[in-house]
């Protein structure tokens, strides 16, 4: 989960290094360090620090530590040891002389400590980080080739990794590898980078490649050498990225996540932009899988965190238009519980980033066992798309914020495209009908900026509540996944108790936990849906409203049933029920982000997460 950037070009290396982290502290922030060849003395410096990358910053400015072309920096998520200073990357091998930065877990590193414990070498860190360092530095000495040592080492590492490397007898020279964990390579004018994610160079070059799995890249600032663990070259396809630095900014938002929940709207457009002909979605990028579309005969959904409630979201859906079965996996489950998976199992992954390990290793397995493909992914040359059969992105742009918002509904929207081009195949929807879903879809960015204008109040109603210790959510039918994203987003953002349930299962036992005061959020399904649905919706009010509830409810314009009942009632505009969702998350979402506000969080940084989660 750790953010990771390489440099090599001009003498401007810690600009480049600092400037990347930035732009993705979002994959962890306990620590952040860097390592700089400085040009006028030729040594290899080293400056890190425990915190946040301001911390580094102040550092550097308090003891500065030169700069050069040559450079890597580093921004960490825990995993081996806590965020102290010494545990910080970068880690030093060789006498000092080599850096090496890392994302991942070395699972054999115990191993590997003892080996080189016993031939005298020493550590400082509790990191197993420290440990390819320092084997890196021995094979050094006996390769006398900063790639050649780097080949040799890796081939000794079990887990997931990225690594990079640079050494002071080796200016102008950076290698990376990856396995399981991401790396793509920036490709500049006189200049090359590698970085965790596009984010790390976009600012300098918008021509990018990705690392295949057990590979090697060797960047010089004129030229690119990608080879596999054994040293033999391989081909790659550079890509365009499809924003700019700019999109990654906060441009004059208070936060991320405001900016990103801002930006729904378009996410929605844009995941939908090129998918609508004629009246029927149309996903071009699918049109080489339609065959075996149309040959499946059930679907796993498989996914973590939020992405697994936009899956329950998806699958209501997909099952409802495409007929076909439909069930949602948590990745981290799937693959250890022995699955029935069949030649005509479709797994659909989803994952904002691309590099979730927990999926990636679920779609892996699900390879292995013989079932085809298909990525729900936000992120251009990310690892599940490649390892898929086919893929649809989001189109959503760069979502900085640690809390999914932008993310989610773009994957909402790309798995209702995904049902109707699935039922265009079967031929289960009549033309009338795909047209008609299509049109509920084009109009869901005008109602999102709808729900939008309604923000002040929410921002109001969650600093009233900015002392609240525990909330629930109530939802049925594709409310009940909005009910559990909601209760994610509290606890993710606020450090607060907060549950999603089933509407249903109140009376099975949740409602023991309803006494006087008790906040209860409630997505009231559209009576025009299901009436039976909605009046059984208002029921549970009224039972948790006889029992001395605080009920927050969220329905639709002109829903009077609820009034009686509710304290405070969140209108979203008119949309056919499947639609509802889009809408209705926005209510939630800014709540929890106010709260936090209003607790003095940082909602962009929640305290232990990070936004791609790259180790199992």
């Amino acid at each position: 989960m750790c953010g990771i950037v390489g440099y090599v070009g001009t003498e401007r290396s810690l600009r480049v290094l600092l400037g990347g982290l930035k732009r993705l502290e979002y994959r962890g922030y306990d620590s952040a360090g860097v390592a700089v060849i400085d040009a006028r003395s030729g040594r290899l410096n080293v400056a890190k620090r425990a915190g946040k990358l301001g911390v580094l910053e102040d550092e550097l400015r308090r003891h500065p530590i030169g700069d050069g072309a040559t450079g890597i920096g580093h921004t960490r998520w825990a995993t081996h040891g806590g965020p102290t200073d010494r545990n910080a990357h970068p880690h030093l091998g060789d006498d000092g002389r080599l850096a090496v930065i890392h994302n991942g877990i070395i699972e054999n590193f115990a191993a590997l400590r003892e080996e080189l414990d016993a031939e005298g070498f020493t550590f400082t860190s509790e990191t197993d980080t420290e440990v390819a360092a320092v084997l890196l530095g021995r094979e050094y000495r006996v390769a006398g080739d900063l790639a050649e040592a780097f080949r040799r080492t890796v081939a000794r590492l079990d887990g997931a990794f990225t690594l990079l490397a640079v050494h002071q007898d080796q200016p102008g020279v950076v290698v990376g590898a990856r396995r399981n964990s991401p790396l793509v390579i920036g490709l500049g004018d006189g200049e090359n980078f590698l970085g965790s994610d596009v984010a790390a160079f976009v600012e300098h070059t918008r021509r990018a490649v990705a690392i295949g799995q057990d590979q090697i890249v060797v960047i010089t600032p004129t030229s690119v050498r990608v080879t596999d663990f054994s040293g033999r070259g391989v081909e790659v396809e550079p890509f365009e990225v499809a924003w700019d630095a700019a999109a990654a900014e906060k441009g004059g938002w208070s936060s991320f996540m405001a900016k990103e929940i801002a930006e729904e709207p378009d996410a929605v457009a844009n995941t939908l932009r090129g998918r609508v002909s004629e009246g029927r979605a149309v996903i071009p990028e699918l049109t080489d899988l339609d065959d075996l579309l149309r040959g499946i005969d059930r679907i796993t959904i498989i996914a973590c965190g939020t992405a697994a409630y936009a899956g329950h979201v998806g699958s209501y859906a997909i099952e409802k238009w495409a007929r076909v079965p439909v069930e949602v996996e948590l990745s981290h489950e799937f693959r250890y519980r022995d699955p029935v998976i069949t030649p005509s199992t479709l797994v659909v992954s989803i994952s904002q980033s691309g590099e979730t390990m927990d999926t990636l290793m679920a779609v892996k397995f699900a390879r292995a066992a013989g079932a085809r493909t298909l990525s729900i992914c936000n992120t251009q040359g990310a690892t599940i798309p490649r390892e898929s059969d086919g893929a649809v992105y989001t189109h959503a742009g760069p979502e900085v914020a640690v809390a999914s918002t932008k993310a989610f509904v773009a994957q909402i929207t790309a798995l209702y495209l995904f049902g109707l081009h699935l039922a265009r195949l079967r031929g289960t929807l009549s033309a009338r009908e795909q047209a008609a879903n299509l049109d509920e879809l084009a109009a869901i960015p005008g109602k999102l900026e709808r729900v939008l204008e309604s923000s002040d109040s929410i921002a109001q109603l969650a600093h009233w509540m900015s002392d609240t210790r525990a909330v629930l959510f109530l939802g049925r039918h594709v409310g009940f996944p909005i009910a559990l994203e909601g209760a994610l987003k509290l606890k993710e953002l606020a450090y607060i108790h907060a549950e999603g349930f089933a509407a249903g299962e109140l009376k099975h036992g949740p409602i023991a936990l309803i006494e006087p005061g008790q906040p209860v959020f409630v997505v009231v399904p559209s009576p025009r849906g299901s009436d039976e649905m909605h009046k059984k919706v208002v029921s549970n009010i009224q039972e948790i409203r006889a029992r001395g509830a605080r009920v927050l409810a969220i329905a639709e314009e002109g829903d009077v049933s609820v009034l009686p009942f509710a304290d405070e009632v969140v209108r979203i505009p008119l949309a056919a029920p499947l639609f509802e969702p889009l809408l209705a998350v926005i209510p939630l979402q800014i709540f929890a982000m106010e709260l936090a506000t209003a607790k003095g969080l940082d909602v962009d940084q929640p305290r232990n997460l990070a936004k791609s989660v790259t180790v199992e």
